[in-house]
């Protein structure tokens, strides 16, 4: 499976793409959405075939709001979630759900073993903390798990053609928001950024990979040394890795913050 991926400021565009996908040559349950805010799962059209239930079903599994979407064609479910660091955000499709931890629960629950294996394969974790930023800046996310060049093609231009950004784009975008402030860090015990950037931004990024957020660099290390040798060793590339990690922290601090701030004034 390929993963093709567009990032919409408009969330209208990004359900408008969602839809050309799905009656076009990519199979529904492999069409994933993903939209910031509480109100997301409104904008979802649901159907009368919808089966008895499976509202009920999901929102057990995630502990949020739940329907079927067999009319919008989006896969099998649309699940509100509750997300650190980011706050509600709406998965539509199985896969979309799976990126934040509940994906399996839902297949289990939607449509058994068969769809779950299915969802399974291809998801995009590894660039998870590129969604989490454009989710946190308000924008809206649609991916495609395409299954060879046709409709990897296809999906391309349906995105490209509704404005999507591109995943290389929101990257760049994720790093030029936090360049200046860890240049000036990296830079007050004498370090030359310009030099050392490209190791240290890639330690920064393997940090926040959902498999190593929490985790100290001595049990990841030989994992890492495996995925990128020619950096790993670098004294920038351990560097980045902390401060990604406390990076993580910080904004799951913050989350946690919003949310008994919330209470409170409840």
């Amino acid at each position: 499976m390929k993963n093709v991926v567009g990032i919409f400021r408009d969330r209208e565009r990004a359900r408008r793409a969602a839809e050309h996908l799905r009656r076009g040559r990519v199979p529904a349950d492999r069409v994933n959405l993903l939209v910031p805010g509480t109100d997301a799962l409104e904008a979802v059209r649901t159907s009368d075939t919808e089966q008895p239930g499976m509202g009920k079903a999901l929102g057990a599994v995630v502990g949020g709001t739940a329907a079927g979407t067999a009319g919008m064609g989006l896969g099998a479910a649309a699940a509100s979630l509750l997300v650190p660091g980011i706050g509600p955000v709406a998965a539509v499709g199985l896969a979309a759900a799976a990126l934040f931890g509940v994906g399996g629960a839902i297949g289990g629950a939607a449509a058994g073993g068969k769809l779950e294996e299915k969802m399974s394969h291809g998801i995009p974790r590894d660039e998870l903390y590129v969604y989490e930023d454009a989710l946190r800046k308000g924008h809206s996310i649609v991916f495609v798990l395409a299954d060879g060049e046709g409709e990897t093609e296809f999906a391309r231009s349906v995105l490209e053609r509704e404005g999507a950004e591109t995943l290389d784009a929101a990257r760049e975008d994720w790093w030029v928001g936090l360049r200046d402030a860890e240049a000036a860090e990296y830079e007050k015990d004498g370090g030359h950024f310009s030099q050392d950037e490209e190791p240290f931004r890639r330690g920064f990024a393997a940090a926040l990979h959902p498999e190593r957020r929490g985790r100290r660099w001595e049990e990841i290390r030989e994992d890492l040394s495996r995925r990128e040798p020619e950096y790993c060793d670098l004294p920038a590339y351990r560097r980045g890795f902390e401060r990604g990690s406390e990076h993580a922290r910080g904004l799951s601090q913050s989350f946690e913050r919003r949310g008994a701030e919330d209470l409170v004034e409840k």
